[in-house]
């Protein structure tokens, strides 16, 4: 889409629809509500709202945006008048009224699940953007890793395919030493959160090393805070196992 660089540069709030009733006040009355308390201080051109897991197939991914028109404040208990014994029904809330609410070319879709509260970005991102890591400018933690390993100087096979008896695994990383393999798995927050997978990870763990894997887990956090430290665990670990083989 062309447009002048003033209005590519427009600033984008990126707020969450939290509900139905909260898209239906967008696309039927125009509007959108931000509790006074998380109300942000930069000044911002245009809304684009996220619909979370709870619009099911609908879920997880930026569709429309929309340019704002005004604001003003509003009790909760006058937005929305038939929940008037809400725990915050006299809380303050920031109305902002938007003109027509535009559909995205594609959906932005949320597909290496990450928490999505307020965020900035611009119109022109918002538009050129094919998923929410490129609209905010974050590397998948993969490529983070990928490129602190290159940066250290160890071989590392991205997606490297791996048979063990009956099973079949991908690892994110595989670096072959001297005296063994490491396998590098780059845990997700989310995706690898909850009892199951966790019981899934450790089987597959469990796997590897009858194989004769030493499996270092990176947790997301760790990677986006701090790379160079999982690099130094990676590092480490072919130390032990003699050092890299290439």
């Amino acid at each position: 889409m062309a447009f002048s660089p003033g209005k590519k540069n427009k600033v984008v709030l990126v707020g969450v629809l939290k509900t139905k009733r909260d898209l239906e006040a967008l696309l039927r009355e125009r509007w959108y509500r931000i509790p006074v308390a998380h109300a942000p201080v930069r000044r911002f051109r245009y809304l684009a709202f996220y619909q979370p897991a709870c619009f099911g197939r609908e879920g997880k991914c930026i569709r429309y945006y929309a340019r704002v028109v005004s604001m003003r404040l509003m009790r909760r208990s006058d937005l929305v008048p038939d929940e008037p014994r809400h725990a915050r029904a006299h809380g303050y809330y920031l109305q902002v009224r938007v003109g027509a609410v535009k559909t995205l070319s594609r959906p932005l879709r949320n597909r290496t699940p990450r928490r999505v509260s307020f965020g900035f970005t611009t119109l022109g991102r918002l538009l050129a953007s094919r998923n929410l890591l490129e609209l905010y400018r974050v590397a998948p933690i993969e490529r983070l890793v990928d490129e602190g390993l290159r940066r250290a100087g160890i071989a590392a096979m991205p997606q490297y395919i791996v048979r063990a008896g009956t099973h079949r695994y991908r690892l994110d990383f595989a670096v072959p030493c001297r005296r063994g393999l490491i396998a590098i798995e780059c845990d997700n927050r989310k995706a690898h959160a909850g009892p199951r997978q966790f019981k899934r990870d450790r089987e597959k763990d469990a796997r590897l090393k009858e194989y004769g894997w030493t499996v270092v887990r990176l947790p997301e956090r760790d990677i986006v805070s701090n790379v160079e430290e999982c690099v130094s665990r990676v590092r480490s670990t072919a130390r032990s196992l003699g050092g890299p083989a290439v």
